[in-house]
């Protein structure tokens, strides 16, 4: 692909590299994902906007990874907002797209109009989690809420954790084209360095807020030079060419970065969409006894259960559950 190419760039993720610089990049685009997340509930403002960032967070992060399965992040804290997660499925064949879902958990009565998105969430972490399927060990990783936005706590944890120096620029909003309805459109673009082979210089701690890992304490030399200098050009971004749809993200690139020869690669779809299921909500409550299950059982017999992240709503017989009606079906194994 090549930066002259056209192509429908709602809901993608491109990924790019700029070689003089040893960097590597993606540029998101979520329109119909992000509204489609957001339309699974009846969020007020502040949440819609801690989504909507963790949703952008996800499609790129998730983008960078050689993801045989699931990606997932999760934001906890003691404040009004209590978690925020999502998930990052990834293709289940080439020229598919990954899947994206979300949701939130907050006290709405806790919330408090005066104070930001970022502050509504409290003292807490946020996780990156890694799930490669079957037969495979299980990934996470945990830094606390620092920074004043969750893009910098991400940030943060890359420095920490990966030793690998990360930039996000991100925007997103509930816009309106002339003679169409009010949507949620997000863009963003992530900037990293490419991993070193030589370990991490020697320090007396980080240099960051409260001593957490910075840019500085991984590079020195041309590589901090290079890196700086693709910051310095980030930063001149604008809302509006992040967001779009008018600025394709590769004339954004060669806005930015065309000093840099930027080189980008296919494009990846992305869409809402959720696992969840009869099958799958049942073998959750296979942990059960038939007493437990007894007393989830509503008033008209059944068993009731949504899910978090699409809202949808099943109902089971509980003479079905538990795992006693497990072993039962099982011929008693």
């Amino acid at each position: 692909m090549t930066l002259g190419s056209t192509i429908a760039w709602d809901d993608t993720v491109l990924p790019f590299q700029l070689d003089r610089s040893d960097i590597r990049g993606r540029v998101a685009r979520l329109d119909g994902v992000l509204d489609e997340v957001l339309a699974q509930h009846d969020y007020p403002p502040q949440i819609e906007a801690l989504v909507a960032e963790v949703v952008t967070l996800t499609a790129l992060i998730g983008q960078t990874i050689k993801l045989r399965w699931k990606l997932s992040l999760q934001v906890r804290g003691d404040g009004p907002v209590r978690l925020i997660a999502t998930d990052y499925y990834a293709p289940g064949s080439d020229g598919r797209p990954a899947w994206i879902r979300a949701y939130a958990s907050f006290d709405a009565d806790r919330l408090d109009e005066a104070r930001e998105p970022f502050d509504q969430i409290g003292k807490g972490y946020f996780a990156l989690l890694l799930d490669q399927g079957e037969g495979m060990k299980p990934y996470s990783g945990i830094t606390p809420l620092s920074g004043g936005s969750l893009s910098a706590c991400a940030e943060t944890y890359f420095a920490q954790s990966e030793q690998l120096p990360t930039r996000f620029a991100m925007s997103f909003a509930e816009a309106q084209e002339p003679g169409d309805e009010a949507r949620w459109r997000a863009g963003g673009v992530m900037l990293q360095h490419m991993p070193k082979a030589s370990p991490l210089r020697p320090s007396e701690g980080g240099t960051g807020e409260g001593g957490v890992m910075a840019a500085e304490d991984v590079l020195d030399g041309d590589e901090a030079e290079n890196w700086n200098r693709a910051n310095t050009l980030l930063d001149t971004v604008e809302e509006t060419e992040l967001i779009g749809p008018h600025v394709q993200p590769t004339d954004l690139l060669v806005r930015l970065f065309h000093e840099e020869a930027p080189r980008v690669f296919d494009a990846q779809p992305v869409s809402f969409g959720c696992t969840c299921g009869p099958e799958k909500v049942r073998q959750s409550l296979s942990i059960y006894s038939q007493k437990d299950i007894a007393t989830m059982t509503t008033d008209d017999g059944k068993v009731t259960a949504d899910c978090q992240f699409c809202g949808a709503h099943y109902e089971f017989d509980p003479a079905t559950l538990g795992f006693e009606a497990e072993e039962a079906r099982n011929g008693g194994e």
